[in-house]
Formats: structure tokens, sequence, C-alpha cells
């Protein structure tokens, strides 16, 4: 694993060897200097809390140290420069890069210049590979990954984690429910390609309709930066609610997962009732990363 740039790029085998293995960075049995000596750069061109965060908690972890940068205006991206000249020189500087930027296809440009491995923390409205193996993390501490009922609610068409999940879950025996406003479905030639390898994919509206149906329900919230312009952000935004009421009934195993952050697509008093899961979620991305961090420069 040179590069960590898409879920696409993994086989169901690699998966289950970073689940392992996080399972593993999780329970404390591990080399607290396995990256002593290593520098890890964080190149976030788009706010991150969690993302950033907790590669540099894992980073420090494993015993090494990081070096970043927060936004395009405090780099020399600002001044003109190019991406690929950026990762050139920062490629110099240390023994792998996590970039995060605004725009589509920029991890993959990046890793083509590169002289470290890159690993992309979310690429405009494309993949973020790391979030979707905290999630699936999280859904194999409650239950299997095979043979259960996935819903994937909210912003289906931008969604990176969403897109993300998706192609993840087709390397299991998975029934996907997507749930979306209209307009907002995944794009047909995801829903095209995980049906080609055998997926179901099944499309809602309402995800009251579905909910008690559901193992797992992965929430996400309408991304008013991914929309080209303000009125179709308005015509959708606060259109779905998680309450108590809406957990009426549900399968007593279910989970709700979010990558958050959330704005109001998840009650607050949801929080306390046994189905939440999306700050244990969170926490797990520090054994994950820890992982991927392992791979790429152990």
């Amino acid at each position: 694993m040179r590069h960590i740039i898409s879920i696409r790029d993994f086989e169901r085998r690699d998966l289950d060897h970073l689940l392992h293995r996080a399972g593993e960075f999780a329970g404390g049995g591990f080399d607290r200097d396995l990256l002593a000596g290593k520098i890890l750069s964080l190149l976030f061109f788009e706010p991150s809390t969690r993302t950033r965060m907790s590669f540099a908690s894992a980073m420090a972890r494993l015993g090494g140290t990081c070096i970043s940068v927060d936004s395009m205006e405090a780099s020399s991206i600002a001044k003109g420069e190019t991406l690929a000249d950026t990762v050139r020189v920062v490629s110099g500087y240390t023994d792998a890069i996590v970039l995060r930027h605004p725009k589509e296809g920029a991890a993959r440009l990046a890793s083509e210049f590169a002289t470290v491995p890159v690993i992309n923390a979310g690429d405009g409205a494309g993949q973020h590979p790391s979030q979707t193996l905290l999630d699936l993390y999280t859904i194999k501490q409650s239950m299997d990954l095979d043979g259960i009922e996935v819903g994937i609610l909210g912003d289906l068409r931008y969604g990176r984690t969403a897109h993300s999940l998706a192609y993840a879950l087709s390397l299991y025996d998975v029934n996907l429910h997507a749930i979306a406003p209209k307009g907002l479905e995944f794009p047909e030639g995801l829903v095209h390609e995980l049906k080609g390898r055998g997926m179901e994919v099944r499309n809602h509206h309402d995800v009251r309709k579905v909910i008690r149906d559901l193992d797992v329900l992965y929430i996400t919230r309408i991304q008013k930066e991914r929309f080209p312009d303000l009125g179709s952000y308005y015509d959708v935004a606060s259109s779905y609610r998680i309450t108590p009421e809406t957990l009426q009934g549900v399968k007593d195993r279910l989970i709700l997962l979010h990558p958050l952050p959330r704005v109001d697509e998840i009650d607050p008093a949801v929080d306390s009732t046994p189905h939440a899961r999306y700050f244990e979620q969170s926490r797990n991305g520090v054994p994950v990363r820890m992982a991927l961090l392992s791979e790429v420069m152990g």
C-alpha cells in the first residue's frame, strides 16, 4: 500500500487486514516507537477537526511527529504554486503526506508527483478512504459485516463519505438502502457500479419508511459547501431529522453512525439512546489511522 487514495484500490482481504490491525492497536498491544524518527505532513486545504487531529494523535501514539499546513492561505499555493510543486517540495521534508483538498482528484494527482506515500483525507466530492475504514470498524464492533441491512441517509450526490462507504460495503454481503431528498440521490454511475458488483441498492426518500428494517443507519449532513448555489442548498436543507420518536420500533441492535460534524439532522436527545455510536465512531479514527500509518510507514 504505497498510496491510499480511494477505497476502490482495496480488495476485501486488504480491508479485513486493516480492521484486524486497528483492533490490535485499540487493544494497546503495540510498539509505541514503531514510527519513531518518522515525520508525517498534514496538508489540509479544507477545514477539518476529527480527521486532522486523529491522524496527528495516531502519529504521536506511534512515536512519530507531524508538520502541517492548515489552509491554502497559509501555503505557497496562495502565491500561485501548483499542487504538484507543493507535493514535490513537501516530499523532501517528510516520510508520508496526508492530504485534504476541495477538488476531486487532487489526491490522485498528488500521488503522481510525490516521492513518499500519500493518504487521501478527502478530496472534494470524491473519496475519503480512512473515514470509510473507521466506519467499517465501528460496524464490526457491533455485528458481522456480512448479511446486514445498511441505510445511508442524506446528501448522497455530493457526500464523499457516502460514496466511499457504499463501495466498501459492496465487498461484503450487504443490502444497501439509499435514502436521500429528491435531487441528492447517488450518482447513476455509482449505482450502476454497485449493482455490477452484485449489491442490491434500494432507493428511498423517507427514512421513516425503512428505518425499522435496518441494522445500521449512516447519517450525513446536507453539505452546503458542495452545492453550486445557495438556492439549491436551501431547497433541501433540514429535509430530515432523526429524533427519539423516529427510533420507535427499530431493531434493538440498530446502530446510528455519522461522520460528523452534524448540524440539525440528529436531535441531541438521540445521543443518550443505546443506538448512538457516532462519538465512538469518531474515537475509532485513532486506531484505524494508526493501522494505516503503520502500513505505509512502518
